[in-house]
């Protein structure tokens, strides 16, 4: 059985199943985004010591409650009708709109909402209704398929917010309650355990994502995407995305978004206007117990082997070499490829972080500075997985290409890239979004997040293109 064939995303759809990007709902957004979100942060462990028996969580939950909406994602679909007599003219299109119900968290006063991308994908409108009744639209700040977060906002002041905890300190066994409104029938809270900690279920593998999920029982059902999971003290750990089912419903194997990662997140868009993530510049592989003897340390050690160092990147400039051992980043174990490339993600760009390495058998603590993972390109790389190169008189002649025509040619286009078998190798890039593409690093430049336009020259004839970039 493939894991990722029963799992389900949880917002409702009343006539199709998920909303799609909400690429248009962004460019519309109005929102004065300030430079620090104004999160508030309980960083204290859940338990200190025994506790005395409880018989409610009812005082705990109830202002958390408050800072839990729905989320209703609403788009419009054009139908061509048949005309009723074949000799009527075909009348003009029909509209139709689809609702989906998901759910969110408030987590600044001044209306920022944590919740799923998949929840607001593709969506023309977002209406967010809180447990008071009130009801605000909300315009995407920004969508990240690769850890399925959104964040969203509503012109509203002194909210009710949620605090977040450390996500990193709940353990396996700790109480949870999810909250959201599945199926539409209204706020509910169902109650669990921490599961496991630190899942990879697959999801997010087709975007390349990052997957670190909690775990949990606590019962989620359509409808409770982007709804809070919470611990004990009534703070946000978790945003509840996913479940594993054969059935569609719920069946005790639940999946959230750490909040640490969710945080990483916002703050990145709200400082930089957009998802940014780190980049330390290496390549690394697997240490084996063979090679760990011959870097002259311990066969059980864990940790990953520096392979190739990107030049002039932030490992590089700090030192790092090939045949370091990482094993830990800001003293946070790192056993596999995996786990660093989930550390560096959680951490935004210009971060300094403590790399610790094992080199010549002496362990060192390496202080980098992150780059930004949009560096992570290679030098002649327009995209990811795409080579080009600037057009020249040899490029002219091979592709018949006459000399007033200008741009950058594709040289590369990798199996894995994600846009394969749309950009092919030989292809003229003339424009991207109505502008010339200038240099590599003028084209880059032109990129959005989302769907992008380009006009493109290959065999002879001149065509326009989109492209999604994620």
């Amino acid at each position: 059985m493939k894991v990722v064939s029963h799992l389900r995303f949880f917002s409702a759809w009343a006539v199709l199943s998920l909303v799609s990007s909400a690429t248009a709902a962004a460019a519309d957004a109005n929102a004065v985004i300030s430079k620090k979100p104004a999160v508030v942060i309980d960083d204290t462990p859940v338990a200190a010591g025994k506790a005395p028996a409880v018989v409610s969580y009812a005082d705990v939950l109830e202002p958390a409650q408050k800072a839990v909406v729905s989320v209703i994602s609403s788009k419009l679909l054009r139908q061509r009708r048949l005309p009723a007599l074949p000799w009527l003219p075909t009348p003009g299109p029909a509209e139709l709109k689809e609702e989906g119900i998901g759910s969110g968290v408030i987590v600044t006063a001044d209306g920022f909402i944590l919740t799923n991308n998949h929840v607001v994908e593709n969506a023309d409108e977002l209406t967010v209704t809180l447990t008071d009744g009130r009801e605000f639209k909300a315009s995407v700040i920004a969508a990240d398929p690769k850890t399925d977060v959104a964040i969203i906002k509503v012109d509203a002041d002194a909210l009710p917010i949620v605090r977040l905890a450390d996500s990193d300190k709940l353990r396996v066994g700790d109480i949870v309650f999810a909250v959201g409104n599945p199926l539409g029938i209204g706020q509910t809270v169902t109650m669990g355990i921490v599961s496991a900690m630190g899942r990879h279920v697959g999801i997010l593998e087709d975007v390349k994502g990052y997957e670190n999920f909690i775990q949990t029982d606590a019962a989620i059902n359509q409808g409770n995407s982007g709804g809070a999971l919470l611990d004990a003290k009534g703070r946000l750990v978790g945003i509840n995305s996913a479940i594993l089912s054969p059935t569609r419903s719920n069946i005790g194997i639940g999946f959230a978004i750490p909040a640490n990662l969710a945080l990483v997140i916002l703050e990145g868009v709200v400082e930089n206007g957009k998802v940014t993530r780190g980049f330390l510049g290496v390549k690394v592989d697997a240490l084996t117990g063979d090679l760990a003897e011959t870097l002259q340390l311990r066969r059980d050690l864990k940790g990953v082997v520096v392979s190739v160092v990107t030049p002039d990147g932030p490992a590089d400039k700090a030192g790092l070499k090939t045949y370091d051992v990482i094993v830990a980043i800001n003293g946070r174990s790192i056993a596999n490829r995996e786990d660093l490339r989930l550390a560096i993600a959680q951490l935004l760009p210009e971060s300094r972080v403590s790399v610790t390495v094992f080199r010549d058998g002496k362990e060192r603590a390496m202080d980098v500075q992150l780059g930004q993972q949009s560096d992570a390109l290679a030098q002649d790389e327009l995209l990811s997985g795409v080579r080009v190169s600037r057009l020249n008189a040899a490029d002219r002649r091979q592709l018949g290409i006459d000399g007033r025509i200008d741009g950058l040619v594709i040289t590369e286009v990798a199996e894995d890239s994600p846009h394969a078998g749309k950009l092919l190798p030989g292809m003229l890039i003339l424009q991207i979004n109505r502008q010339a593409t200038g240099d590599l690093d003028t084209a880059r430049a032109l990129f959005a997040r989302g769907r992008n336009l380009l006009m493109v020259y290959y065999r002879g004839v001149v065509r326009p293109l989109t492209v999604l970039v994620k």
